[in-house]
């Protein structure tokens, strides 16, 4: 493998760890936040909700990025597919416009001698 896709692979990893630790920084504020919310609860009872907070709603964000994922490997292969179509409808285009120009310069030519 090149250095360059090496590099390229390795941030796009970095990438995703940094965001992945955000989502978990971001749910156990959260959770600490919605554990503000019930002032009756011991010590022990705010950690277990917090705890159960922050595992559903980790579970809900890999859930989202798995179907995010999913989604766009989908549209990038009805777009490519289209992508083809149309270049092949291009190419034909272009070669048939060529081919009519050439046989109107072979008319012309013809009937001009």
């Amino acid at each position: 493998m090149e250095p360059d896709q090496d590099s390229a692979r390795g941030l796009v990893q970095l990438e995703g760890y940094l965001l992945w630790s955000a989502e978990v920084a971001d749910a156990r504020t959260r959770a600490s936040r919605f554990s503000g919310q019930l002032p009756w609860l011991t010590t022990a009872q705010r950690e277990d909700v917090e705890r159960a907070y922050v595992a559903d709603r980790l579970a809900l964000s890999r859930a989202t990025l798995v179907h995010v994922s999913e989604r766009a490997a989908e549209l990038r292969e009805e777009y490519a597919e289209r992508y083809r179509r149309l270049r092949t409808r291009c190419v034909a285009a272009a070669v048939l416009a060529v081919s009519t120009a050439s046989g109107a310069c072979a008319a012309v030519t013809l009937l001009v001698r």
